[in-house]
């Protein structure tokens, strides 16, 4: 056991490996504890699996103000935006706990034999979903709750079977340190294996690389899942893919999140309105969403001149709130400074600093849509590009790299709109994982219909999501059983389907 982040609670529960001095050691106790817990836990029934993250929803409800007092001291976030985290941690363990329930996730198919078959005959086929194993999990800067130590990736890896060791961001500590205790104590209660769940925490910047890559490298892990940078998102990536066993590693990583402004859409609806919405979401959380719009096409002329004067004296009108850390604000100067900087870019407006790490918000305006212009700057920056013709856009948009959203605004009663957008969807579908309509990409939806992902960069793995009950998938694989006797099948495969599971039997999809 190793030192522990300061004023923890006296009661340590079992399952908990933390400490600002974590090695090598204790990522291979974590690991190995979770190997031990394997067995077991991907072994419980729907319903006590379901119980378990319900117990942990109910565990984290309970200590709800010291958690959310930690998180608003570490993360400079302000109280009612942590309360937010709270309800949707807490929300996305009960949706995965009544999908575990339904069992939906499994997948059951089943294609009785067919002795008398001709030409030959077919033998009895079963096929189920079954959980990878141990799954390494690493905490997010932005979300110190509901992407972190008992966030989406450990509240989905968990549903589907798998034991979690999290590495906790070493942006809050002691918030990540008491999530995992509240989980820790829904272990125990629910009489599982410790090892079921267990946090690393690592000090500075380099002991936590180090661990980072020793969890990553642990030949008992068998996938990932990750929010943050792009460089560390592939440094992840690359070791995984040079282990003897590779695992996938499911990265969310960089967007610039494109809107594209119709001119009927332009034309109908109030401009300053429509401005001040784009501001409120550019600047929304100081910049630090994954979604932020940081990339605008604006048709050229008077009206996306109106647009842009408006959307100028809104960012003008902010004031910078304190980003998650210093580093952080270190980099959006970085990416601000360099984006000023380059050719072909003119500053439209710039807002007023905040106290300590507390940026200005940055609108630029450019005609080029190459690097560093496509780079995605943390923060509150917003880039715009005008352009003449929606013609245009279909070649722009296709220069650009994969992004988690992208945003269509458009006059639903123009014709030339809806064709524009017609044109642009297959485009937009290529380039992002989900696409909005006359609306902005901040807010991310935790349900069954909801992609957040898409392709790379914004995510190592396009075909999943990280947001929404889809997200369970990523830690499963199928297995067909052939013949298998009636004795040793699965509860799931049984004919008498004792779970009252929904399941496809020979191609028709059967209710329990």
């Amino acid at each position: 056991m190793t030192e522990q982040p300061t004023e923890q609670p006296t009661e340590q529960p079992r399952s908990i490996v933390a400490g600002v001095e974590t090695d090598g050691a204790d990522v291979a106790a974590a690991t190995g504890a979770a190997t031990a817990a394997f067995p077991a836990y991907r072994s419980t029934t729907p319903v006590e699996r379901a119980a378990f993250l319900e117990a942990v929803a109910d565990a984290i409800e309970a200590d709800r103000d010291a958690i959310a007092a930690a998180a608003v001291a570490e993360s400079h976030l302000p109280e009612g935006r942590i309360a937010g985290e709270v309800g949707r941690t807490t929300g996305q363990l009960r949706m995965f706990a009544d999908v575990v329930r339904r069992g939906d996730h499994l997948h059951v198919r089943i294609d009785p034999a067919l002795p008398d078959r001709q030409p030959l005959a077919r033998a009895d086929i079963r096929q189920r979903q079954v959980p990878l194993g141990p799954v390494a999990v690493f905490g997010a800067s932005n979300f110190p709750l509901a992407f972190s130590t008992a966030g989406g990736d450990t509240a989905s890896a968990l549903a589907a079977g798998c034991p979690v060791v999290v590495k906790g961001h070493p942006a809050h500590p002691r918030a990540g340190y008491l999530v995992a205790r509240a989980v820790s104590l829904a272990v125990e209660k629910q009489g599982l294996p410790a090892g079921t769940f267990s946090f690393l925490l690592a000090g500075d910047k380099q002991d936590g690389i180090q661990v980072g890559q020793d969890l990553v490298t642990d030949p008992r892990i068998k996938a990932v899942g990750f929010t943050g940078s792009r460089p560390g998102g592939l440094a992840l990536v690359a070791a995984a893919a040079a282990r003897p066993e590779p695992i996938p590693v499911y990265a969310e990583m960089s967007s610039i999140n494109p809107v594209v402004v119709l001119p009927g859409a332009l034309a109908s609806r109030d401009r300053a309105e429509l401005a001040g919405e784009y501001v409120a979401s550019l600047v929304l959380g100081a910049g630090q969403f994954c979604t932020n719009p940081g990339l605008l096409f604006l048709p050229a002329g008077p009206a996306g001149d109106e647009f842009l004067r408006a959307a100028a004296a809104a960012v003008t009108g902010t004031t910078g709130a304190p980003m998650l850390t210093a580093g952080i604000a270190e980099a959006y100067a970085r990416g601000t400074r360099t984006l000023r900087s380059t050719p072909g870019v003119r500053v439209l407006a710039e807002g007023r600093a905040g106290g300590e790490h507390s940026p200005a918000a940055q609108l630029v305006e450019t005609e080029e849509l190459a690097a560093p212009v496509t780079d995605e700057v943390f923060g509150a920056a917003g880039v715009v590009v005008r352009y003449r013709d929606a013609r245009e856009l279909v070649p722009q948009l296709e220069r650009l790299e994969g992004q988690l959203t992208a945003t269509v605004h458009l006059d639903v009663d123009a014709a030339a709109d809806t064709e524009a957008a017609r044109t642009l969807l297959p485009v937009l579908e290529l380039k992002a994982g989900r696409v909005l309509f006359n609306g902005w990409p901040t807010g991310v939806e935790v349900g069954h219909a909801m992609v957040h992902g898409g392709p790379f960069p914004a995510t190592s793995d396009p075909r999943s999501t990280s947001v929404g009950s889809l997200a369970i998938e990523r830690f499963q694989r199928p297995v067909a059983y052939q013949d298998a006797p009636a004795s040793v099948l699965p509860e799931a495969v049984r004919d008498d389907n004792p779970w009252g599971l929904l399941r496809r039997i020979d191609g028709e999809v059967t209710l329990p």
